[in-house]
């Protein structure tokens, strides 16, 4: 009986997971496949049918490659920043100044109460100089960025740091004769590395889908290149939109099989 008992329970709660899965992958898939619909259809309004015109004028469509790389050196930038300039911050304030924390949080999330466009209007002037003056590259406009996606990163790192005990890993780093340099890159680095990966996939995220700052600043990246697409054609915006989303898709799915293997080859090794 109570075998009997566990097994109808365990049914439950699968027959439960599945139907909620399912929602949810109904829920998901829905818009991918109204995009899909919708960048299907014919440019004129009298062809009937399904084509594929709008998947294949995406290679020549101006602009887009050039946007692409724009917006990956962006992010690339923005990586480099938090690993150089927020990462050895984070640490220093709670190793050495910890009733600074709260201070220095509030100044951090300052950027979420703060709109996109409140940010340009205060910049534009800044901006203009350094493109005029000195070079109009991806830094200037990474350095904004880099303003934007603090409060998350700092976030992602603060959570890091309570998970772990770092006043003891570099009071026993200094104990062994560990420089600062050394214990920050052999000792704290490793100990937040979930903590930098997860902040680091949000910058890129929030990089590659930031459209109103790159907009009014006049910088083509890939968010404003799909909306000027949109503008003549709607059906292309959709297709790039769509492919997109499913490069991304297949690479989030990649990532933990990756892992997965890795994984099994340590334990053989071992």
């Amino acid at each position: 009986m109570l075998f009997r008992s566990t097994m109808k329970k365990n049914w439950k709660v699968q027959a439960w997971r599945y139907l909620i899965i399912s929602i949810v992958g109904f829920y998901l898939l829905m818009p991918l496949y109204s995009m899909l619909d919708f960048s299907t259809k014919p440019f004129a309004f009298f062809q009937k049918g399904r084509t594929l015109d709008a998947w294949k004028v995406i290679p020549s469509q101006p602009d887009l490659t050039v946007s692409i790389l724009r917006s990956l050196v962006s992010a690339g930038i923005v990586m480099f920043l938090i690993l150089v300039l927020i990462v050895p911050t984070v640490v220093w304030v709670h190793l050495k100044l910890p009733k600074l924390k709260r201070v220095i949080e509030l100044i951090c999330l300052i950027p979420l109460a703060i709109p996109a466009i409140v940010i340009v209007v205060g910049i534009a002037p800044l901006y203009r100089w350094i493109s005029i003056h000195i070079t109009e590259s991806p830094i200037s406009l990474s350095l904004v960025y880099a303003m934007l996606i603090l409060p998350y990163t700092y976030r992602s790192l603060s959570a890091a740091l309570d998970a772990a005990d770092i006043h003891t890993l570099a009071e026993a780093a200094r104990t062994l004769g560990s420089s600062t340099t050394r214990m920050m890159a052999g000792v704290i680095m490793p100990t937040l590395r979930t903590g930098i990966l997860n902040g680091s996939f949000i910058a890129i995220a929030l990089v590659l889908g930031e459209y109103t700052i790159s907009n009014l600043l006049n910088y083509k990246t890939f968010q404003v290149v799909i909306a000027q697409i949109g503008r003549t054609n709607g059906n292309v915006a959709v297709a790039v939109s769509l492919a997109s989303i499913i490069f991304v898709l297949v690479l989030l799915l990649a990532i933990p099989q990756k892992k997965r293997q890795k994984e099994v080859l340590d334990v053989d090794v071992a």
